[in-house]
């Protein structure tokens, strides 16, 4: 399995080169990769102690950035490498004061992995959720490196716990410890013969706490809602977008502010987003020559934002669960206490699952049922209320998992 898997490797190497002319995202990734040993020796040096963080990507990223930070503040002097190997965390973060390094992570072949691991040489190793690549796992292992994988989650139809799965559970054990999000997940471990499994919960909840420790004013959000209710539509994905434009269009009501932050801001897909709506649309990117408070629709045609627009819902709708897409992240708007409405195809996400049975977040399945859910929260401001009490008061609950990782971290 082993030979196959390197062997699947080089193939796959090879095809993404031939990909990267037709694509710019596979384009980016391919020619980072070939950047990333000049840039690592050019800025490491064998007496630099170091970490290594690796996310797969953006949502990677955010997840692991409590941890990251702490580790920050409390070690200095010591380097920090980050990688990623999307280039949809990459080239929005290479440029984050979190890291001393940010590059792509080479491919999982094993000239690589002993290159990488030979110049980075990391004290510590921190993989965040899914993303496990067997070669690097065992050089680290091999040269007696610490590496734990924090907030994952496990189910028993990954390829771990199938019959051909043996290679990837042993990288699995690779890890000094592993930090789970559930107790599903640490008790699948261990019926697997994994001891070294603490369920320490989501970091992505000390992460969003974090927010309500910064400004999250935006001057330009408060001129459009002009003291009217606030719905947030937020990464929306197309699935998402037809349910919206349809109640857009619907609604007479002059009370009602929206906000769509789409997950992909190209400019023809936002352009003939917009030609569907029957309502006064402004962009992000018209924001200064243009009268905010005249309009009904605020489309976000720029990154870096939503979870301070966020602040301003009064519901919040959370995209990418109407398709097959995956949930986006529902910890944002609650913890400013906003209830939350998603789409049907929730069940890889266990926070969707736990926040909806506490009562703060809604799914639905089609038009009619996002029509009724909206009608209903924007008429009766005590239930809106009481739903967004519910997901801050979840939120603060589940709050900790940095201090129970630190304090591993720390022996």
């Amino acid at each position: 399995m082993n030979s196959l898997y390197n062997i699947a490797l080089y193939i796959a190497g090879f095809i993404l080169e031939i990909l990267a002319f037709f694509n710019k995202k596979i384009k980016l990734g391919v020619e980072g990769r070939s950047k990333t040993f000049k840039i690592l020796e050019e800025h490491l040096s064998n007496h630099d102690q170091t970490f290594w963080f690796h996310c797969a990507s953006l949502g990677e990223y955010e997840q692991g950035l409590p941890i990251f930070k702490q580790l920050r503040t409390e070690n200095p002097h010591h380097k920090i490498v980050l990688t990623f190997f999307s280039p949809s965390g990459y080239e929005i973060r290479k440029n984050t004061e979190i890291a001393d390094v940010v590059v792509y992570l080479p491919m999982d072949t094993k000239s690589n992995t002993k290159r990488f691991v030979k110049l980075v040489n990391p004290e510590l190793t921190i993989f965040v959720k899914y993303e496990i690549w067997p070669n690097y796992l065992n050089e680290l292992k091999k040269q007696d490196l610490r590496a734990i994988l924090i907030s994952a989650v496990f189910r028993k139809e990954q390829s771990y716990f199938k019959f051909y799965g043996g290679m990837m559970q042993n990288a699995l054990r690779t890890f000094e410890h592993i930090f789970v999000q559930d107790e599903s997940s640490k008790n699948l471990l261990n019926s697997n013969h994994f001891d070294n499994v603490t369920v320490a919960g989501d970091t992505r909840y000390d992460r969003v706490s974090d927010q309500l420790l910064q400004d999250n004013k935006l001057s330009f959000i408060e001129d459009f809602v002009d003291g009217k209710l606030c719905v947030v539509l937020g990464s929306s994905w197309p699935e998402d977008e037809a349910l919206f434009i349809a109640y857009i269009n619907s609604i007479t009501s002059d009370d009602v502010k929206f906000i769509i932050a789409p997950h992909n801001i190209k400019s023809n897909q936002i352009a003939h987003f917009v030609s569907q709506l029957n309502k006064k649309t402004v962009l992000f990117s018209e924001k200064n020559i243009k009268t905010l408070s005249e309009f009904e629709v605020f489309i976000v045609d720029t990154i870096g934002i939503l979870s301070k627009i966020y602040s301003y819902a009064n519901i919040a709708y959370v995209g990418g669960a109407m398709g097959k897409t995956g949930l986006h992240n529902i910890l944002e708007p609650a913890v400013f206490g906003v209830p939350i409405i998603i789409g049907k195809n929730y069940k890889k996400f266990p926070e969707a699952f736990q926040m909806i049975a506490n009562g703060g977040v809604m799914s639905i399945k089609n038009k009619e049922e996002l029509q009724a859910s909206l009608n209903r929260l924007l008429k009766n401001s005590e239930e809106r209320i009481a739903l967004g009490d519910l997901n801050s008061t979840f939120i603060n609950k589940n709050k900790g998992a940095v201090i129970q990782i630190m304090s591993y971290i720390r022996k």
